[in-house]
């Protein structure tokens, strides 16, 4: 068996055999109930800088982690090693530490009759067959592209060019043992250019489940050249307030926050800006946020969550209103609600879009800042409350007037998700989150 093979689809029936083994151990030992994860990966990243070879790196990690209960107590464990020894030790492990832990009503596995039935073939396995030169040589080829762009690029900070696979297997004690094999590519180049003594960095990178739909080397290079040529002769700009566009690379993180916001964790500690907001209007009415665990190739796509719950598709926004919460089985009991299959995150989320380009946007927004860059986390949590260091471009008539740099963007969340304006169809499907840019009414932009 190659080594692909043995990470790949033909690895599940051993991987599901090892799943039942430590299920049995655990209930040997005295376990009332447990869930277990069996994971295996491979690796090859390389990179280069100037033209010379900076890493090439293979890695192949394996091991499980098991969840044991002893009534409403409950014990973790977990290890990179999978003979048998091993699983005795970490299953006695798991249950030295379910006896001291405090009991908790809302533990225990999910319902049985919640637990996933069926396994559709996503299409997440699509192995790159690249050697490390093979590698080495595409990573080269881009960074030559983004050299050739413009003689104004003087130095380079990493190309890398990396290839992923994984195969993945949960069981628990309901009888529930799936899993699922599958691969992330990627090719990146970051470059620094310089000219009149100023120094500016950026960079372009593509990364999906398949090599063969990844944009190609040469393109990555020329685009992350010319995004930072862009940047050359930045400046601040005076405190204003302003409209802002959030690029479409950076708006999914406004609605991770989101995410973040509505996961049941933060809702039964009340420790988000979104507490008790189920069935408030967030958002305006023609936006919606939808999540498509099953979509075919999606970088999240998963027939069953963390719980072994079968996922489905719904929305967390509709018509601009909070309809669900994102919930785990503990989270949902905590709440008093039901498992929304959100164990491990959302999966494929969706933004409604409209028909205007970013070009488009600019045009309605017509004075305001374009924001390419973000630093620093900046979100309260319980406040809402934003503040984050930005960098990107000034806009006047809707036209791009010259770069800008060391501003802090500032604001609420809930006042920006209300004053989104448009977001655009130049979707970013890098992500989790798919969405175009975004367009906020106004913001503070706190410059020089």
């Amino acid at each position: 068996m190659s080594l692909i093979e043995s990470v790949g689809p033909q690895a599940l029936p051993e991987l599901k055999g090892q799943v039942e083994k430590i299920l049995a151990v655990a209930k040997q030992q005295g376990a009332s109930a447990c869930e277990v994860a069996v994971s295996v990966q491979q690796g090859l990243s390389t990179s280069v800088r100037q033209g010379e070879v900076e890493t090439v790196e293979f890695n192949r990690d394996q091991g499980f982690s098991i969840t044991v209960y002893q009534g409403q107590q409950k014990g973790s464990a977990s290890t990179t090693a999978t003979g048998d020894a091993a699983i005795k030790e970490t299953v006695a492990a798991a249950l030295a530490i379910a006896q001291y832990a405090s009991p908790d009503e809302y533990s225990g596995l999910a319902d049985q009759a919640l637990m996933a039935r069926e396994f559709p073939d996503l299409d997440l396995w699509h192995p790159w067959d690249i050697s490390p030169a093979q590698a080495i040589e595409l990573a080269l080829e881009c960074e030559a592209a983004a050299f050739a762009a413009d003689s104004r690029i003087s130095n380079a900070d990493g190309t890398s060019v990396n290839s992923d696979i994984g195969c993945t297997v949960y069981g628990n004690s309901h009888g529930l043992i799936a899993g699922h094999a599958g691969t992330r590519h990627s090719i990146g180049c970051s470059m620094i250019a310089e000219i009149d003594g100023q120094m500016q960095r950026d960079y372009w990178y593509d990364y999906g489940r398949r090599a063969d739909r990844l944009t190609d080397a040469a393109t990555i290079g020329r685009i992350a050249a010319e995004r930072t040529i862009s940047r050359l002769g930045a400046r601040s700009i005076p405190t204003c307030d302003v409209p802002v566009i959030f690029a479409a690379e950076l708006a999914g993180s406004l609605f991770g926050s989101l995410l973040g916001a509505i996961a049941g964790g933060n809702q039964y500690r009340n420790s988000s800006f979104l507490v008790g907001a189920l069935g408030q209007t967030l958002f305006p009415e023609w936006l919606t946020l939808d999540e498509r665990p099953l979509l075919p190739g999606g970088l999240a796509s998963s027939a069953f969550d963390g719980d072994g719950l079968a996922t489905y598709a719904k929305s967390f926004i509709e018509n601009g209103v909070l309809t669900n919460y994102m919930l785990s089985t503990y989270s949902g009991r905590k709440l008093g609600m039901p498992s929304t299959a959100n164990a491990g995150g959302a999966r494929n989320v969706f933004v409604t879009h409209g028909d205007d380009n970013q070009a488009a946007l600019l045009k309605k927004m017509g004075r305001g800042l374009l924001v390419t860059e973000l630093m620093g986390q900046g979100l309260n949590m319980v406040t809402g409350d934003y503040s984050r260091g930005a960098g990107g471009f000034w806009v006047e008539n809707g036209e791009i007037q010259f770069p800008v740099q060391e501003v802090t963007i500032a604001g609420n969340m809930r006042d920006m998700f209300a004053q989104i304006v448009a977001v655009g169809n130049d979707l970013d499907r890098r992500g989790s989150v798919c969405t175009g840019s975004v367009l906020i009414e106004r913001m503070k932009v706190a410059g020089s």
